[in-house]
């Protein structure tokens, strides 16, 4: 698959999943969004509880506009860790708009998959 071909991608989402036209390079983009999003929950996760001197890290808002608009939003201060952080993820077009969670870990499983396929 070069970088200028769109395959679909299967995102599992908390109840059923979402499927849609992405290219390479997109997903290649995420990807490098999402791995950036895991280091900043790891040093939120390796700050001590009740630590007067944490820093807010920046939110994720990650936009695509390809076949569909796709975004995924994510606030790293409300999660205790990677494995428990959730994304905000909305796929629309003129017809049809989906908002809805996705667990991080999932998602990162989801796109190495497409990305290996």
């Amino acid at each position: 698959m070069t970088s200028q071909t769109s395959a679909q991608i299967t995102l599992n989402l908390l109840q059923g999943s979402v499927r849609f036209n992405f290219s390479e390079a997109a997903a290649q983009d995420l990807k490098v969004a999402l791995v950036k999003l895991v280091t900043q929950l790891k040093a939120i996760a390796a700050q001590p509880v009740g630590s007067s001197k944490r820093t807010p890290e920046p939110t994720l808002e990650y936009q695509h506009a390809g076949d569909v608009f796709f975004e995924v939003f994510c606030n790293p201060n409300i999660w205790p860790s990677p494995f428990a952080a959730k994304l905000l993820i909305t796929v629309r077009d003129d017809r049809i708009r989906l908002t809805t969670e996705a667990e991080l870990p999932r998602v990162l499983e989801d796109l190495n998959h497409y990305l290996e396929a």
